[in-house]
């Protein structure tokens, strides 16, 4: 029997978690899956690693020595191969590439320079293996050097210019072969910090110009949050959080990644009362204090309370509502340039440094009293 044409049967439409899992795939450019990596056959450098690297994104890897986020980058390099688990570009499984196969470009701290070799022939190098026409590589030589600002240096030599320039020649050679991706080894690492401060807003420049994906090796937590769109901190062999830079700042997921990206100012004791995401801290004093319970710790459970530096506001006179308010005492005042820092003493803890706007008014002296208040919204409790 025919069905009315309004009756006939239809494609479902799609659900919306169904489209939402397609974006996503279009947007991944790098998949780890449950990759490993030991050397010894005991010991993990890289633990069950999951990642996406998504298309054109400005990517961080953050950590530690030893941490696992070099080998990480060298296992996508083709330089390393995992113990376990799969590597895939573009959905496709490149963990048994060899490095030359797989289109990327590569900066390293020391910058790899061949110094026999003019600046436009290091660039020109892909180029050569790759046998290209010599009237294309030499197009593609001059806007390379032209992206980075060393038109007119092609006939030098690798020792004729500064590290800076060095820098750039090896990020020209990175880039010449128009790469689907650019990994990066702590490639500032050498310089001076004026300079390395310089080339951060350069590279970050660059990024936004050309829209290649970057991934970008560093231990150095100021230099990951100028660049990046986000951030994967690594610890023990293991993704502790990737996020977007002022997430991963303002909202860390546990201790670790509190200390270590950023100041913070922590207070220990234990938790009281627990209400939804809200607990109090209890300090060894009995005071108590109200924030964010990020990790589900239960009452009585031995926590540290993270805040920045930043958020806490420092008064001179005692407040009229003291609540989430301690008493300190001001051990130094430090100038910064663009801001105060005080070192404060709170009894039965460590020091506490807060930050203020050199706006902020006449600044307290060393030895004076202070109270400091901690804003729930930003003391968070950590297990």
């Amino acid at each position: 029997m025919n069905l009315p044409l309004s009756a006939a049967a239809e494609p479902a439409a799609p659900r919306l978690a169904d489209v939402h899992n397609l974006d996503r795939a279009r947007d991944t450019l790098v998949q780890f899956r449950e990759v490993q990596k030991t050397y010894d056959g005991q010991t993990l450098v890289v633990r069950s690693l999951d990642l996406d690297i998504r298309r054109g994104e400005f990517l961080s890897l953050l950590g530690p020595s030893g941490s696992g986020k070099t080998t990480c980058l060298m296992m996508l390099a083709g330089f390393e191969s995992p113990t376990a688990g799969e590597i895939l570009l573009d959905g496709k499984p490149i963990t048994r590439t060899p490095p030359h196969k797989r289109n990327f470009g590569m900066v390293f701290q020391n910058y790899a320079l061949f110094p026999h070799l003019s600046i436009a022939d290091n660039v020109a190098y892909p180029l050569t293996v790759r046998k290209l026409p010599k009237a294309e590589i030499a197009k593609r030589v001059a806007k390379a050097l032209d992206m980075v600002q060393l038109t007119g240096r092609d006939q030098r030599y690798p020792a004729q210019l500064s590290g800076g320039q060095q820098q750039r020649v090896a990020l020209a050679r990175a880039l010449v072969f128009e790469p689907q991706l650019v990994l990066m080894d702590e490639p500032l690492g050498a310089l001076d910090k004026q300079l390395r401060e310089h080339m951060q807003i350069e590279l970050k420049e660059l990024h936004r110009a050309l829209g290649v994906t970057f991934v970008y090796v560093t231990h150095d937590q100021g230099e990951a949050l100028t660049m990046s769109d986000r951030v994967a901190v690594f610890n023990d062999g293991a993704i502790q959080q990737i996020d977007s830079v002022d997430r991963l700042y303002e909202t860390p997921a546990n201790r670790f990644v509190a200390g270590f990206v950023g100041d913070s100012t922590l207070l220990a004791g234990s938790v009281g009362t627990v209400d939804g995401t809200r607990c109090e801290l209890v300090l060894p004093s009995g005071q108590r204090l109200d924030g964010i319970n990020v990790n589900a710790a239960l009452p009585g459970a031995a926590v540290v309370a993270s805040v920045r530096p930043e958020r806490i506001e420092a008064l001179l006179k005692p407040p009229r509502n003291e609540a989430n308010t301690l008493q300190a005492a001001v051990n130094d005042v430090i100038y910064f340039g663009d801001h105060l820092r005080l070192r404060c003493a709170l009894p039965g803890q460590a020091q506490a440094t807060v930050k203020l706007a050199l706006s902020a008014g006449e600044p307290p002296q060393a030895g004076q009293p202070v109270w400091l208040h901690f804003p729930p919204a930003h003391l968070r409790v950590y297990l």
